[in-house]
C-alpha cells in the first residue's frame, strides 16, 4: 500500500510500521521529517513531484509517500476474547474513505474499543482512509467480518446492547446508552440495510429541525459516539 502526506509519515515513524520504500520529491525539505529519516536510519529516493503524484492517483502528497504493507485487520474472534471490550462502532457498509477516515479519528479521540466493517461493499482502508484519520488509525483496532447480522448476535451473546442509527427512531437522548454497546452507522444515502436494523435492539434517531433530514455520516457518528461516553 502506498500512503502519502507529511502527518501520515510521521505517525508512520512514530508506531514503528515498517517502511519498504520510502519517497520524496525533489524540493521536499521539510527539515523535522528529514531529521527524524536520518536519526532512523530510514533511506529514500528522491523523485520528480509530478511523477510522485501520479503515483498516488494525483492526490496531493505534500512530496511524500511511503510504501507499506497493507492494513491488517482483527477478527471477530478477537472481540470475544476481550472481556474489556465496552464500546463498539459498526459501519454498514460505508463508502466514502474520508468519511471513514474521520470516524476512525473519532473513535480514537473518545476511546472506543474497536470498529467493525464487512469485508464486502464497503470502504477499506486505503491511502485516503490513512490520510483523513490524521494518524488515528494507527491507535484504533479495526474488525472485518463477512456477516454484519451474524455479527450482532454474536456481541448481543456477549453483553452488548446493539443500536442502530437511522431516521426514524428514538431520540438518542431518550435511551439509556450505559452498559455494553455497539453502535451501528449506515452508508451514506441509504442507511443501515433492513437485514441490519432488524438485527439491531433498538434504532435511535438524532432530531432534525431543518429542511434536511440527514446528516453526514461522520457527523452523525461523533454525536453518537461521544453521547454514548457521555453516560
Amino acid at each position: 500500500m502506498l500512503v502519502y502526506g507529511k502527518n501520515v509519515v510521521s505517525e508512520l515513524l512514530k508506531s514503528n510500521t515498517h517502511i519498504k520504500r520510502l519517497y520524496l520529491s525533489d524540493n521536499f525539505n521539510d527539515e523535522n521529517i528529514l531529521f527524524k529519516l536520518d536519526k532512523n536510519n530510514i533511506s529514500y529516493e528522491r523523485i520528480d513531484k509530478n511523477r510522485l503524484d501520479k503515483m498516488c492517483g494525483n492526490a496531493l502528497t505534500q512530496g511524500i509517500a511511503a510504501e507499506i504493507k497493507d492494513y491488517r485487520y482483527l477478527d471477530i474472534e478477537d472481540i470475544v476474547l476481550d472481556s474489556d471490550a465496552k464500546f463498539i462502532v459498526m459501519l454498514d457498509s460505508l463508502e466514502d474513505p474520508h468519511n471513514f477516515g474521520a470516524i476512525i479519528r473519532t473513535c480514537e479521540c473518545a476511546g472506543v474499543d474497536y470498529i467493525i466493517i464487512p469485508k464486502n461493499r464497503s470502504v477499506s482502508v486505503n491511502a485516503t482512509v490513512y490520510k483523513t484519520s490524521c494518524g488515528a488509525i494507527h491507535n484504533v483496532k479495526i474488525c472485518e467480518v463477512v456477516n454484519l447480522s451474524n455479527t450482532i448476535r454474536k456481541l448481543k451473546d456477549l453483553g452488548f446492547w446493539v443500536y442502530g442509527a437511522e431516521a426514524g427512531g428514538k431520540n438518542y437522548k431518550d435511551v439509556d446508552l450505559s452498559g455494553k454497546v455497539a453502535l451501528v452507522i449506515g452508508s451514506e444515502g441509504r442507511g443501515l440495510k433492513n437485514i441490519v436494523a432488524d438485527s439491531c435492539d433498538e434504532i435511535i434517531s438524532l432530531p432534525m429541525r431543518g429542511k434536511i433530514n440527514s446528516l453526514n455520516a461522520s457527523v452523525a457518528a461523533g454525536i453518537f459516539i461521544y453521547e454514548v461516553i457521555s453516560r
